[in-house]
């Protein structure tokens, strides 16, 4: 089915960014704080990892003014650099938070260009928090409406509708009116790009980056004056017509608004590697939990999964630790062999070349299945006894904010260490009351590395 295409997909998003009369429901308030809590540790977690150092090497190199912090670097940087740089930091270990509106990574696209500008204008807290909600929902919805389409041509969303977000949250707070919020997102409806192909290579983080850096160039460059099409996202020969998103689109991407936030439904990693692999993981840990499997307790494991999910994380060899964050075979095996896959230290090019994980992984069939949600699988598992035993699993399901901030406080305690933890923690809750000559000498010293 065909739908029609809003006419002003551009125009809403911008008058959304701009509007200074909004009230924030305490909910996505709340839920924005916990992804900003998870964004920061996962980056603080990711300093040293390749990407990390490959791209930190390139800003350093080309210096710059001293405008923002930067993950690993005691001096300041550009802006935009510390938004390239910070985005590919924060999605360097892929244990960062997932919309499933538009499958992709709302906060590590949007977080970084916030992050850069709010520290450039010296904004406080409650801006920046602000601005960051405002980024994430524009992500989810203007994602949403341009639909799985768009993500089954081959297009990394993160890095598309994660631009139109980091574009949004920093035209925000560059105090831009909406006129000049058209012509930024206008600007970054030619400059999104990332495409899926880069999956289990270091491209893949840097999609992150690429979306938070062209955010802020784009509404820097707004504010100068430039111009450009102010409905280049729906146009004819726009970017939707252009990006395989002609089709499947919502006919009216920002109804409920500002009443009821999209971005409440993220969902938050508890498994190093894709999201994909997430609903089936939770289902066999459940059936090896419930029924204490063993290795060789199992004859044959079925794993029906949303089709969408074969070219993403279905890698059926994986050689390295990147791969394996993308093969549901291997993560399959891992989580029956009793691997913690919540561990960083679990994915690596050894556990690839693991001959019992091999066998094991070679025992799990990946079916995929038009009526299984993305979010969801069904996971049987036959026993040599002959016995068949199943579990199904929908992420989407609610979990209490209690759940949610009990089990992130846990996950970054695994990360960074349980003082460590619970700092961070305490900075972000206070988030909203800090104004900037507390704000920014603090997250300074997080992203340094000089946190006490």
């Amino acid at each position: 089915m065909t739908h029609a295409v809003a006419p002003t997909v551009t125009a809403r998003a911008a008058s959304f960014a701009v509007d200074r009369t909004l009230c924030f429901p305490a909910d996505a308030l709340d839920i924005a704080r916990l992804s900003i809590y998870d964004c920061l540790a996962v980056a603080i977690a990711g300093t040293r990892e390749p990407v990390s150092q490959a791209v930190r090497g390139l800003v350093r190199q080309e210096g710059g003014a001293p405008q923002a912090s930067a993950f690993g670097l005691s001096e300041r940087i550009p802006a935009r650099a510390a938004a390239l740089l910070n985005g590919a930091v924060a999605h360097a270990l892929d244990y960062d938070d997932t919309h499933f509106d538009f499958v992709g990574h709302p906060s590590v696209a949007v977080l970084p260009a916030a992050l850069a500008v709010a520290e450039q204008q010296q904004a406080g807290g409650k801006a920046l928090l602000e601005a960051f909600l405002i980024g994430v929902e524009i992500t989810c919805r203007v994602g949403g409406w341009l639909g799985r389409p768009h993500y089954n041509a081959g297009f990394h969303q993160t890095a598309t509708s994660g631009a139109f977000g980091a574009t949004a949250a920093s035209a925000r707070l560059l105090g831009l009116d909406a006129g000049q919020a058209t012509h930024a997102l206008g600007l970054a409806a030619t400059r999104a790009s990332g495409l899926k192909c880069q999956f289990g290579t270091m491209a893949k983080p840097f999609h992150a980056g690429m979306a938070a850096s062209t955010g802020v160039e784009a509404a820097a460059l707004a504010a100068l004056g430039f111009i450009a099409r102010p409905d280049a996202i729906e146009c004819p020969g726009g970017f939707a017509a252009t990006h395989g998103a002609a089709q499947g689109c919502a006919d009216e991407p920002f109804a409920g608004l500002s009443e009821a936030f999209r971005f409440v439904d993220v969902q938050h990693k508890f498994h190093a590697c894709c999201h994909g692999t997430h609903p089936a993981l939770e289902a066999l840990k459940t059936l090896r939990t419930r029924h204490g499997l063993q290795p060789g307790d199992i004859a044959g494991v079925s794993l029906d999964i949303a089709p969408q999910w074969l070219p993403v994380c279905c890698i059926p060899q994986p050689a390295t630790a990147l791969e394996a964050k993308f093969s549901l075979s291997l993560t399959a095996a891992m989580v029956l062999a009793g691997v913690d896959t919540a561990a960083l230290a679990s994915f690596s090019d050894a556990a690839c070349r693991d001959a019992s994980l091999a066998e094991l992984a070679r025992r799990v069939e990946i079916c995929p299945d038009p009526a299984v949600a993305d979010t969801a699988c069904r996971a049987t598992v036959l026993t040599r006894s002959g016995v068949s035993l199943a579990c199904q699993v929908e992420l989407a399901d609610p979990m209490t904010y209690e759940t949610r901030a009990t089990r992130l406080r846990g996950k970054v305690a695994a990360l960074l260490g349980t003082q460590p933890a619970q700092a961070l923690w305490d900075f972000v809750e206070t988030l909203d009351a800090l104004q900037a000559p507390d704000l920014y000498p603090r997250l300074h010293a997080w992203m340094a590395g000089e946190a006490a």
